[in-house]
């Protein structure tokens, strides 16, 4: 069968495609290189989260500093259920009943005004102490080392990186060549408790998901902000959001375990 001629044209022109191709890719250093080694737990960190630091109460002072009255829950979506459990709120019933660390659950305990003391229990789990309460939290990045059914529950770990929103680099190094990231924790199994003092309930069900972001600001500070989602299907509507504020502290000046307290 005699050839019509046309395929030499589409061949010239893919042989151009091809080296138009190899020319830009070694013009932006070749092809990005596949993703690195996954390293977790105090090896992997890109961010330093050890230390001390001091919360900064920088929104919702009156329900933080201060146990607000009953029924008032403004800014938390509490469902039908959830009015119903804060609206019998019980300050006397719960100091006779040992309920005084209701409010220091993983749920609620950040909210706190306080001081947080950060250190690497092992080389896969960061330990979070709180001298509110003299609570202690712990991430794991292998298996979950935490206890179900306690304050604190269960709490798995990972880094958070940033990732090239193009899915390349053009020549500028692989997506981990990016710094920084942040600390991502989904805590589960908690005992039920309260996210603030006057009885705010959340249930056995809920998720918590936490990511721990600092930052190194210019006057030679450092700042810890941790982002909270909390996800209950017995008592919340819908998510419910926080934003709480740490400053980093030279030492443990300051440093006051307590016990935790329903007032």
């Amino acid at each position: 069968m005699k050839s019509t001629g046309s395929a030499a044209p589409f061949c010239v022109a893919a042989i151009f495609i091809l080296i138009s191709g190899a020319n830009g890719l070694a013009q932006f250093g070749g092809p990005p290189p596949g993703p690195p080694p996954h390293v977790t737990g105090k090896a992997g960190a890109p961010v330093d989260l050890t230390g001390y630091w001091v919360s900064l109460v920088t929104e919702d002072w009156r329900y933080r500093m201060a146990t607000p009255p009953k029924g008032d829950y403004a800014s938390v979506p509490l469902n039908q259920e959830g009015k119903k459990v804060a609206d019998s709120w019980d300050l006397a019933k719960d100091e006779s009943a040992g309920g005084q660390c209701k409010a220091y659950g993983a749920a609620g305990l950040m909210r706190l005004p306080g001081r947080l003391h950060i250190t690497w229990q092992d080389d896969e789990t960061l330990k979070l102490e709180t001298d509110a309460g003299t609570e202690t939290r712990v991430f794991s990045f292998t298996t979950p080392k935490g206890q179900p059914g306690d304050w604190q529950g269960v709490s798995t770990a990972s880094w958070d990186r940033p990732v090239s929103t193009m899915g390349f680099s053009f020549g500028l190094g692989s997506d981990s060549a990016l710094t920084g990231g942040s600390l991502k924790a989904i805590t589960t199994k908690m005992k039920p408790g309260y996210l603030r003092k006057n009885g705010v309930p959340y249930g056995a069900d809920t998720t918590l998901t936490e990511y721990y972001d600092r930052f190194d600001i210019p006057n030679g500070e450092s700042l810890l902000v941790i982002t909270s989602e909390i996800v209950d299907p017995l008592y919340l509507a819908r998510p419910f959001w926080t934003s709480t504020h740490f400053k980093k502290q030279n030492d443990a000046s300051g440093w006051n375990p307590s016990s935790c307290s329903a007032k």
